[in-house]
C-alpha cells in the first residue's frame, strides 16, 4: 500500500526543523531554449546540500529507542552518506558510511566532517550491499537504503509538497514535474506527493544512457540490472528496488535517457544563466526537457534540482 498524501504531509512537518524549505527559482532563458515555464526546486540549497537530507531524516526519526542505540549504516557515492552522517548526528546516533573507492573527495570529506565512520569498497554495487550487510552483522547497527526503503521514500516526497505549495501560493497549478532518476527514492517520492496533490499532473525522469537500468525496467515492466553504469552523474549509478518500483510503474509517464554531452550542456546553463552550482546528476533532468522539448511545449514544469556536491577541481566544463 503506498503512503497517502496526507501522511506524506504529516512527514513533512515532522522534519520541517531539520531541513531547509528549499528556494524556488525560474529562468526566462531556459523557458526560451526550451519551450515550458519551468520552475526549479533548488535542493542544491538543502542541509549537506542534497535532497537526500529529506529521506534520510525521516529513516533516522522513524528508527526506535533500542535501534538508535545500536547506530545506523549505509552505502552511498556521497549525498546520502552525507545525508545519513548529519542525520544521526543531529539525533546522537552513530553512523557508518561504506562508499565505493571512487568516490568524489569532496563528498568522503563532507562526510567526515559530520563525523561519521568511513569505509570504503570496491565500487559496484554488489560491493557496497555486501559490505554494509557484512558490518551491519558484526556490529547490529540498522541499515538504511539510500532510495528503497520507504521511510527514505517518504521523506524525499517532502521536496515536491513543498513545491507545489509555492506553485499554489504562486496561482500555479503544475502541469508536469521531473527528477534525475538512479536508485529511484526520489522519482518514487516525487511521484506519490505529485499525483496525491494533482491527479491528473504527468510525471517524467531523465537518466543517463550509460546508467539506463530505471529506463529499462519501466519498459520491460520487471527491475533490470544496473551492469557496470558509466556516467558523469555520479549519483546515478545505482539500482531501483522493489520499495520504489511499484510507484514509479504506477505513476511515472516516461523516462528520458540523456547523453553525456546533454548532460554537461545542461549543467553548464543552469551554471552559467541560474548562477546555481549543481552536481552533474542535478543536469540530468533539464538536459531531458531540452532533448525532448515537445513533451514540455506551453507546460508549466517543476524540475527538482537534487544536489550541488561538486568537486569544483574536477569541473566538466
Amino acid at each position: 500500500m503506498f503512503t497517502t498524501i496526507n501522511e506524506l504531509i504529516k512527514i513533512q512537518k515532522k522534519i520541517a526543523p531539520y531541513i531547509h524549505e528549499t528556494p524556488v527559482m525560474s529562468s526566462e532563458y531556459f523557458n526560451d531554449i526550451s519551450g515550458c515555464k519551468a520552475v526549479f526546486k533548488c535542493e542544491n540549497f538543502q542541509k549537506m546540500g542534497a535532497f537526500k537530507m529529506r529521506g534520510a531524516m525521516n529513516a533516522v526519526m522513524s528508527l526506535d529507542d533500542e535501534s538508535r542505540s545500536r547506530g545506523v549504516i549505509t552505502h552511498s557515492s556521497g549525498n546520502f552518506g552525507q545525508a545519513v552522517a548529519l542525520a544521526a548526528r543531529n539525533l546522537g546516533i552513530k553512523a557508518v558510511i561504506v562508499m565505493p573507492s571512487n568516490a568524489p573527495a569532496v563528498k568522503k570529506a563532507a562526510i567526515a566532517g559530520y563525523g561519521a565512520e568511513i569505509i570504503e569498497c570496491e565500487p559496484t554495487n554488489e560491493a557496497r550491499a555486501s559490505v554494509t550487510a557484512r558490518i551491519s552483522k558484526e556490529s547490529g547497527a540498522v541499515i538504511l537504503h539510500p532510495s528503497n526503503q520507504k521511510e527514505v521514500i517518504d521523506g524525499n516526497a517532502s521536496a515536491a509538497i513543498e513545491l507545489i505549495n509555492f506553485c499554489n501560493d504562486a496561482s500555479t497549478e503544475l502541469d508536469a514535474i521531473i527528477t534525475p532518476v538512479g536508485g529511484g527514492g526520489l522519482l518514487a517520492g516525487t511521484a506519490l506527493a505529485a499525483k496525491g496533490l494533482i491527479p491528473e499532473i504527468e510525471v517524467f525522469a531523465g537518466e543517463p544512457s550509460g546508467a539506463d537500468d530505471a529506463y529499462r525496467s519501466l519498459k520491460e515492466g520487471v527491475i533490470q540490472a544496473s551492469v557496470a553504469p558509466h556516467t558523469i552523474a555520479d549519483g546515478l549509478k545505482t539500482q531501483l528496488g522493489e520499495c520504489n518500483f511499484p510507484i514509479i510503474q504506477k505513476y511515472v509517464n516516461e523516462i528520458i535517457l540523456v547523453e553525456e554531452d546533454e548532460i554537461v550542456s545542461a549543467m553548464q546553463i543552469i551554471w552559467e544563466r541560474m548562477k546555481l552550482v549543481i552536481e552533474p546528476s542535478s543536469a540530468v533532468a533539464p538536459a531531458a526537457i531540452l532533448k525532448r522539448p515537445e513533451l514540455f511545449k506551453d507546460k508549466n514544469v517543476g524540475i527538482i534540482l537534487s544536489g550541488g556536491n561538486v568537486q569544483l577541481d574536477k569541473l566538466p566544463f
